[in-house]
This record gives structure tokens, C-alpha cells and sequence, in this order.
């Protein structure tokens, strides 16, 4: 566990060294203010309230898990095995008295972490958006249900998570990475649209599956299904990297 925590330590001091915590922020807030200004225009534009004050971070958190947070997620993973194993950092990294599991562990968790803090500003900033140009559409309710949406974004997230960092322990050129995550991106998409019946099981699936949390009908079985799939992908994507870093050479 003292290995754990140093490791895991060791690894959002490397990611808060490179800035790219604070290029996220940027780019999410940006997000942001291009959103509600977008929402406020066609307000205007049809004299209607198309979009209330609680309604604005969940159009934002499908236009974030479907573009920036991927490509956050595939930078970071890269710098973390790519980028450490081309400079040689690595073998100061694995010098430390611990497991490569530790490691390995510390180095998902840290990005997990990462995916989290990113979930969180980026709820925060559309709620303070939506309730300052919006605030009399404000209701518990609607907190509650976006909320719900970007706690429940945590688990698909963290699946592409691991599918990128496999990837980064497969492919050695931290570019040739990056391209592959990408063009299997597009490729999930296109598959979902072709094979819909079995689309749950794609890594990219389910990156709006929070509207099945806050709809108003609750679909329980679905729920629990995709939940089982995703978590059992976890588990093989994990494992999978985890096989590919512990048998890399140094």
C-alpha cells in the first residue's frame, strides 16, 4: 500500500509537471462559454427556452465525451507509457521497490483522478454558466439529475481509459498511438451504427449512457446489463495492459 500511494503520487506530480491539467481546463471552459452562447442565440433567435439552467451541463457533457475528453484521456495515457519508455524515464520509475502491477495501478488510478477532476470543473462551470444567464429556470431537480449524469460518466470513461492505455503498451510510437485510438474511435462509431443490437459491447458505446439514468422512466435491466458489460471490459482491458506492460523491456 506505502508502494501504492508513493507510485501513485509519483504519477499526478508528472501529470501537474507537464501543464496538461491546465490545457484541459482551458479548453473545457472554452467549451463552455461556445456552448452558452450557442444556447443563448437560439433562445433569442426563436423567443423560446429551449435550454434551461440545468439542462446546459448535460449538452455539454455530450459534447465533451464525444471529442475532448477522449483526446485528453489518449495524451495523458501516452505520456504516461510512450513518452516515459522513449526517454528512458521508465527505468527510474521500475527502479522503485515495488511491482509492476503497483505501477501499473498507480499510473490508471492517477488517470482516473484525472478524468474525475475534469468531470467535476467542467459540471461546475456549465451549472454557474446556466444558473447566471438562466437562473430562474433553476431547480433542485435538474442539479440533481446532471449531478447524477457526469458521477454515473466516471465508468465509460474510465473503460476508454483502459482501452488507450493497453494500445500505449502495445504500439510503441506514442504518434502511431494516438492515430490507432483515433481511427478505432471512428470505427466504434460507425460499427454502433451497423451492428446497434450489439453495440454495448464497444468500448465507445456507451458514453451517453447517463440519459438512461436520468430519463423518466428508469430502465433498470438495461442499467444493470450495461453496467456488467462495462465493468467485465474493464477487467480485460486491465488485465490485457497490465500483461502487455509486465512482459515490456526496458
Amino acid at each position: 500500500m506505502v508502494g501504492f500511494k508513493a507510485a501513485f503520487q509519483n504519477e499526478i506530480f508528472k501529470i501537474k509537471k507537464k501543464k496538461k491539467l491546465i490545457a484541459a481546463g482551458i479548453l473545457a471552459f472554452l467549451a463552455v462559454i461556445i456552448g452558452q452562447l450557442a444556447v443563448t442565440l437560439i433562445n433569442q433567435n426563436l423567443g423560446l427556452l429551449v435550454v434551461t439552467a440545468t439542462e446546459l451541463p448535460l449538452i455539454i457533457l455530450n459534447l465533451m465525451v464525444h471529442s475532448l475528453f477522449p483526446l485528453f484521456i489518449t495524451f495523458i495515457a501516452i505520456d504516461m507509457f510512450n513518452g516515459e519508455f522513449n526517454s528512458n524515464t521508465m527505468k527510474i520509475t521500475l527502479s522503485n521497490p515495488a511491482s509492476r502491477f503497483t505501477f501499473f495501478s498507480a499510473k490508471f488510478s492517477a488517470l482516473l483522478l484525472v478524468i474525475v477532476l475534469n468531470l467535476v470543473f467542467v459540471l461546475i462551470i456549465s451549472l454557474l454558466f446556466g444558473i447566471l444567464f438562466n437562473i430562474s429556470t433553476v431547480t433542485l431537480i435538474g442539479i440533481l439529475k446532471a449531478l447524477l449524469a457526469y458521477i454515473v460518466t466516471i465508468l465509460p470513461l474510465a473503460l476508454f481509459a483502459l482501452l488507450v492505455l493497453l494500445l500505449a503498451n502495445w504500439i510503441k510510437g506514442g504518434i502511431t498511438v494516438f492515430f490507432v485510438t483515433v481511427l478505432l474511435f471512428v470505427a466504434f462509431f460507425v460499427l454502433e451504427l451497423v451492428f446497434s443490437s450489439s453495440a454495448s459491447f464497444l468500448p465507445t458505446a456507451n458514453l451517453d449512457w447517463y440519459m438512461l439514468w436520468i430519463s423518466n422512466k428508469l430502465n433498470f435491466f438495461k442499467i444493470i446489463r450495461l453496467s456488467v458489460i462495462m465493468i467485465g471490459c474493464s477487467v480485460m482491458l486491465f488485465t490485457g495492459g497490465y500483461m502487455l506492460f509486465e512482459r515490456k523491456g526496458i
